[in-house]
């Protein structure tokens, strides 16, 4: 049940080293090939119990954004993997190119995602979904074709994020299933305020995290996530073009069946590189109160903190943080 007055959390901008944290271990699976092979290998970890009817949401981005995943690695990993799923997506809380259902078909367009169906959850009508446990909210809005779905694939491309400090696995279903006028809205705004991101910090991160939750709840078993560290601008996918320029090395791709490991193993090999390394993505997710979204998933019972690290390049051995990000080469963006 959702408290009366509840109160955020605290030290959403403070780092806990692995070694202060406690419980189980989760398996995090990583390669360095960024590449439509990487994406296939590292999902390949992560897949037995995906199946029935499938969904991949995937951040389809605004027109022409640089920093998207590209949209040929998807296309093979769905061709030779997912044949028969879909793409799914909700319409944005802001006026932009995804805002309205009309607008969102011409955006997926122009941004190439042609070569499968792309369900837009809430073009129709709304859902709640319960959130067992939430202090925010005892159910969330979601598009209403989200229960068409026997299993979901959560396909993030990791990197900052203007509200949230850095986007993963969390705010990809969090915000992005979530309906455009009302779930979006819960999350996001005080009821009769002027400002629509009036939210924010740790009451932002927990209300995101318990939207996510209600949509792993749903899912049970049948929910899988894949984070791509590349082209981590500090900037969502939400701001296109103007996103801000890439300064943070790529890294690679990570699978994990445990949400909070997979984030949480994002987080960390960001904080093990250098200074000059993070220093931007690092200023973005503590100035908004990041952290809170992972340890308020370890509060909710959304999964572990701390994981076993499998290096998918050399057979399979644990491999930490620090040993993942050797040797990182500056960003460099590609040409299409």
């Amino acid at each position: 049940m959702a408290q009366s007055n509840p109160t955020p959390g605290k030290d959403g901008n403070k780092y806990v080293p692995y070694e202060e944290r406690t419980g189980n271990e989760s398996i995090v699976y990583f390669t360095r090939s960024l590449s439509k092979e990487g994406l296939m290998k590292a999902y390949e970890q992560v897949c037995a119990s995906i199946g029935g009817r499938i969904g991949v949401k995937l951040h389809t981005g605004e027109q022409n954004g640089p920093n998207i995943i590209p949209r040929e690695w998807v296309k093979a990993l769905m061709q030779k993997n997912l044949p028969e799923a879909s793409i799914v997506e909700t319409n944005t809380y802001y006026v932009g190119d995804r805002y309205t259902t009309e607008q969102h078909r011409e955006t997926l367009k122009v941004n190439g995602w042609t070569f499968c169906p792309v369900d837009i959850m809430d073009e129709e009508d709304t859902i709640t979904l319960p959130v067992k446990g939430g202090k925010w909210f005892d159910k969330m809005a979601m598009g209403s074709h989200l229960t068409n779905y026997n299993s979901l694939v959560v396909l993030t491309h990791f990197k900052g994020h203007t509200k949230g400090g850095f986007g993963g696995s969390n705010k990809n279903i969090g915000i992005g299933c979530a309906d455009g006028r009302i779930g979006k809205a819960w999350i996001h705004t005080t009821p009769g305020q002027d400002d629509q991101w009036d939210i924010a910090e740790e009451e932002f991160m927990e209300r995101m995290t318990e939207s996510t939750k209600a949509v792993a709840d749903y899912f049970g078993k049948h929910i899988t996530y894949v984070n791509v560290m590349r082209n981590m601008s500090v900037s969502c996918d939400c701001e296109g073009v103007n996103a801000e320029p890439v300064v943070t090395p790529d890294v690679g791709i990570l699978s994990s069946t445990d949400i909070l490991a997979l984030d949480q193993a994002c987080i960390d090999l960001v904080y093990a590189m250098t200074e000059a390394e993070h220093h931007d993505l690092v200023e973005r997710i503590e100035s908004r109160h990041g952290l809170r979204q992972l340890s308020y998933m370890k509060e909710l019972g959304m999964g572990n903190d701390r994981y076993v690290l499998i290096d998918l390049d050399n057979g399979g051995k644990r491999i930490t943080p620090a040993e993942a990000v050797k040797g990182l080469k500056p960003f460099e963006q590609e040409r299409e």
